[in-house]
């Protein structure tokens, strides 16, 4: 478990931090060469690489602070010159052009993030420099003895090494760019998902508004299966003197606490916040007399259930106009229609009731 955790934070700073890390291994990079060209008795590159690796030293110090652009730069200019350097003291065998590859995956990932639009053709033209130096390079140095020849040993090492480098990058760049995407679309759904979440919920309550539960009432109502369903129009009683009394915060507690009353009671119908202290019901395989059963049962509980806001218990009841869905209802607020006027006959005549008939 714990090399897992290890694995993945370190695939995560390098997903977010690439420009970092590409300067770190760079300068590792050079760190191997200067051992190598040392060892080989190659002195002047072996001093080359001494330089790149405090040009790399600087460039993780510009990266830290967020200077990008110096750094691309910088790979670019350096790469170039020390691949030169490398063909024309140890040859074309050495395999030291495979630098001059190596480049290409950084230019690239580096190059779209640094430039958009039409800027982007400095990307094309820094490949296309790539390649015309590696062309200029095998057509001058190929067949040309180097200026030291080191053992069949070292040269191998170095061919092998400069390989293993250029392999690297391009095996690396791809994983990053495909991790990166990944977890680029992973971001991109999650907020999808909270955009349509947020365009069919209501932000007080969690319940759905009338975007989101209108579309559900007319699923069933188009549905070929038998429909049988009921919807219950439901308002909190004296609502306004709740607010005027004790504040809107009472208020809004006083909203929270009846619709988790609602959901918890409901749990298996579509409940919406219709606007205001008005919550709708959708009653899915519900007929007549069980619906009443159930939402004479919720009324009975809400008002059994003061709502405690700091030091005050405040009673609170709801009045409730239910509906049957009827064949010749053409719209989902047909059927809604029905069960708030008969909620509103409810309020007009004492309140704390269901309300089920005209």
């Amino acid at each position: 478990m714990k090399s897992r955790e290890i694995i993945g934070k370190l695939l995560h700073f390098m997903v977010d931090n690439p420009f970092l890390f590409t300067v770190a291994i760079m300068c590792l990079v050079h760190v191997v060469l200067l051992m190598i060209t040392w060892y080989a008795g190659v002195f002047p590159l072996a001093l080359f690489n001494i330089l790149s690796v405090i040009i790399y030293l600087v460039c993780i110090f510009l990266c830290m602070r967020g200077h990008i652009m110096p750094v691309y730069m910088s790979i670019i200019i350096e790469v170039s010159i020390y691949s030169t350097i490398a063909v024309y003291y140890i040859g074309w065998k050495s395999g030291s052009y495979n630098f001059l590859f190596s480049i290409v995956p950084i230019i690239i990932y580096f190059g779209s993030y640094l430039f958009k639009g039409i800027r982007r053709w400095i990307i094309v033209l820094a490949l296309a420099m790539i390649f015309n130096l590696y062309a200029l390079l095998y057509i001058r140095y190929s067949n040309v003895n180097p200026v030291y020849e080191m053992p069949g040993t070292v040269r191998n090492i170095m061919m092998i090494f400069s390989s293993f480098v250029m392999f690297f990058s391009v095996v690396f760049y791809s994983s990053i760019y495909i991790i990166s995407s990944e977890i680029e679309m992973m971001g991109l759904e999650m907020t999808n998902k909270q955009l349509s979440a947020d365009a069919s919920e209501d932000a007080l309550t969690g319940l759905l508004n009338r975007r989101g539960f209108i579309p559900r009432v007319e699923a069933l109502m188009q549905s070929e299966k038998p429909k049988h369903f009921c919807v219950a129009f439901c308002d909190i009683d004296n609502f306004k003197l709740i607010n005027d009394t004790y504040g809107h915060d009472c208020g809004d507690e006083v909203l929270r606490h009846v619709t988790s009353l609602i959901k918890n009671e409901m749990r298996d119908c579509d409940i919406c916040r219709w606007g205001g202290e008005e919550v709708v019901i959708l009653m899915k395989d519900y007929d007549v007399a069980s619906a009443k059963q159930k939402i004479e049962a919720l009324r009975k509980l809400i008002a059994s259930s003061p709502v405690v806001f700091f030091d005050k218990r405040i009673s609170v009841t709801i009045t409730i106009g239910l509906a049957k869905y009827m064949e010749n209802f053409r719209k989902a607020e047909d059927l809604i229609k029905i069960a708030d006027e008969r909620m509103y006959y409810g309020k007009q005549h004492g309140k704390n009731v269901l309300v089920f008939e005209d």
